[in-house]
């Protein structure tokens, strides 16, 4: 992996040295994750509850999410690091520095750029190395994830299902497909590597950090239409480090029990006398989380 080495200047200022936040600091401030649940929320009584069920860090979303979606009011993210002591993630659009700059001075623990909102730039990723804060970002494949890494991605979000559907199989075929090209990559010979790395589009010395470790050189999470218990447990059982949540999660009838027993399926996700008590008694919660026949229409002629 590239010693966090040369910062490359925005308007001739450095946000940061990069000398004096290693992205070896920052990958270790996202390996405490592991294990856990990161739960996006939108206001502070969310926030309350999801520590309360156990969430390792909160996402913090705009409450509105009509029209062009963006950063969100940092009085929001104030309030709820008031009330919270878990780690707070915010998001901000993909390519906008300055909001990476603004979530930073607020003090946010972690930065998402993140394509579930709107995107600012459609051709540049932030250069994550100027800055102190660790940051996420997604990927669908294991070149685009080493592509991030290289940016200087501390966590790599696998990314699903970006609706709100409810729907998992989209998480569950980006998550196999990383793991299976991980596999591929390990069955290789040396030689084989160079030709590799460049079919995927990523930087060598990356893919062949990937081989020697067996896996991402960094956390990998996935997100995405995670509803329920079992999801979890099936993404963790499938090589993810942890799971996040969507804020969808709160539209049930007791948000707090469903997401104290997804939590529980995280941390428990090989012991199926676990899963079954975290699985029961979620069926009427269920109900608006479940895809309506107009949407499974609408998906399935998008996919079409």
């Amino acid at each position: 992996m590239a010693e966090d080495g040369a910062v490359t200047l925005y308007n001739s200022i450095a946000i940061t040295d990069a000398k004096t936040s290693p992205f070896s600091l920052k990958a270790g401030l996202t390996q405490i994750l592991r294990g856990g649940a990161i739960v996006d929320v939108t206001n502070a009584e969310h926030a309350k509850i999801a520590e309360q069920a156990g969430a390792c860090c909160l996402i913090v979303s705009d409450p509105s999410q009509q029209g062009i979606t963006r950063m969100p009011d940092p009085s929001l993210i104030k309030e709820i690091k008031r009330v919270v002591s878990i780690p707070i993630m915010v998001r901000a659009r993909v390519g906008h520095f300055v909001e990476a700059q603004i979530l930073e001075a607020v003090g946010v623990d972690y930065i998402d750029e993140s394509e579930a909102i709107a995107l600012a730039d459609e051709d540049n990723f932030i250069n994550k190395h100027n800055f102190r804060c660790p940051f996420v970002c997604g990927s669908e494949n294991l070149g685009e994830a080493l592509s991030r890494v290289r940016e200087g991605a501390a966590m790599i979000r696998i990314q699903g299902d970006l609706s709100g559907s409810g729907n998992v199989a989209k998480t569950v075929k980006n998550v196999r497909a990383v793991m299976g090209q991980i596999r591929i990559l390990n069955n290789m010979d040396e030689d084989e590597v160079f030709a590799f790395s460049k079919t995927i589009r990523a930087p060598y010395d990356l893919v062949a950090q990937t081989k020697q470790m067996g896996r991402l050189p960094v956390v990998q999470f996935a997100a995405g239409g995670i509803v329920t218990p079992a999801d979890a447990a099936l993404m963790m059982q499938l090589g993810c480090d942890g799971v996040i949540l969507d804020s969808e999660i709160f539209n049930c009838s007791d948000p707090y029990k469903r997401v104290r027993g997804i939590i529980q399926a995280v941390r428990h996700y090989n012991d199926p006398h676990v899963l079954v008590e975290t699985s029961s008694g979620l069926e009427d919660s269920n109900a608006n989380l479940n895809l309506s026949e107009d949407r499974i229409e609408h998906f399935a002629h998008e996919s079409a």
